[in-house]
């Protein structure tokens, strides 16, 4: 099977290395240089240093060669290149060949998950679904065991995609709830910032654990108020990425909030992160997204005020602690 994999950063780069052991993979990017290098020397030093390359995974920088032929176009962009790429690949060819993406969060403006992006420019009848779930790009790359969700508004496609890419080390589960397996996948990112700060602020393992639970309740009341169901959080695309992002320091968005816990401006901490924390973006859109929704999200609440300057991390920590009790049974 050949798949073109668009967006040379860690994680595209991680999804081609591991895709390429089974299938004929091409990689593209927009940094001519940098995809020259990989050609040249089989490593990503850019994104994913120290890593050696496959010497089948072939690359380009020509969008429409990489597209061209492919029978699964896997996207792996930042969430905020999703709807162009799409576009492009729409544009390119009718009908397009099956549409898999593996960029999470929600659009800065719009709020919409990545389905009803890839859906608003796609069309009715188009086939498509998310990879989601814990996995961080350098061990994928290492080839170190891993899992993760294929979800999609269509059983069928997510059952015969995860068998198709299923592999030994990278194993694949199909789920039928693509609402909840993206919500769970854009707002660990936002949870994974709370607790890095957190940590940073030296608040110990206890609170560590309190966030983590209770981001979990949050994520899965918006799941289900946007049409999820919450039962998904308790698996790969919820719980599993939440652990993963809000424990494993090689999370980009627990390093931007252990970073604010130090007391460093947040325009700082991102010029010098090299990579993106759709968490950040991803805060402010929640943000909007729960008043609309009047879902309870006080964690979530706290990151983007902090984010935003309103409040400073001590302020945010001690405004969740002063909420009066709760009963933690019925809170979906």
């Amino acid at each position: 099977m050949r798949i073109a994999v668009f967006g040379a950063g860690a994680w595209g780069t991680a999804l081609a290395q591991s895709f390429s052991g089974a299938h004929e993979v091409r990689l593209w990017g927009r940094e001519a240089d940098n995809i020259e290098t990989m050609r040249r020397e089989r490593e990503n030093r850019l994104f994913l240093p120290g890593i050696a390359l496959r010497p089948e995974l072939e690359f380009s920088t020509d969008f429409d060669e990489a597209a061209q032929g492919a029978d699964l176009h896997l996207v792996a962009t930042p969430l905020a290149g999703l709807r162009e790429t799409v576009r492009a690949l729409r544009n390119l060819q009718q009908p397009p060949a099956p549409v898999i993406w593996a960029c999470k969060g929600l659009e800065a403006g719009s709020g919409k998950l990545p389905h009803e992006i890839v859906a608003e420019e796609m069309g009715k009848g188009a086939a498509y679904g998310a990879l989601t779930g814990p996995s961080f790009a350098a061990e994928v790359a290492r080839g170190l065991p891993a899992a993760a969700a294929l979800a999609s508004n269509d059983p069928g496609f997510a059952t015969d995609w995860a068998r198709r890419l299923h592999q030994p080390r990278f194993r694949l589960y199909a789920n039928d709830d693509i609402i909840g397996c993206e919500v769970g996948g854009a707002l660990k990112n936002v949870i994974a910032i709370a607790t890095g700060v957190a940590d940073g602020m030296g608040y110990g393992f206890n609170a560590r654990a309190a966030i983590i639970t209770r981001g979990l309740a949050e994520i899965a009341r918006l799941a289900k108020a946007l049409g999820g169901r919450p039962e998904t959080l308790m698996g790969l695309a919820g719980m599993g990425d939440l652990i993963l992002t809000s424990t494993g320091d090689l999370s980009r968005n627990r390093q931007v909030g252990l970073a604010i816990a130090t007391g460093k401006p947040l325009s700082d901490i991102l010029a010098g992160l090299g990579h993106v924390a759709e968490g950040v973006s991803t805060a402010s859109e929640v943000a909007q997204l729960r008043r609309r929704l009047g879902v309870d999200m006080p964690i979530c609440a706290g990151v983007d005020a902090l984010l935003r300057g309103d409040v400073t991390a001590h302020d945010a920590v001690e405004r969740l602690l002063a909420r009066d009790p709760k009963q933690e049974w019925g809170h979906y």
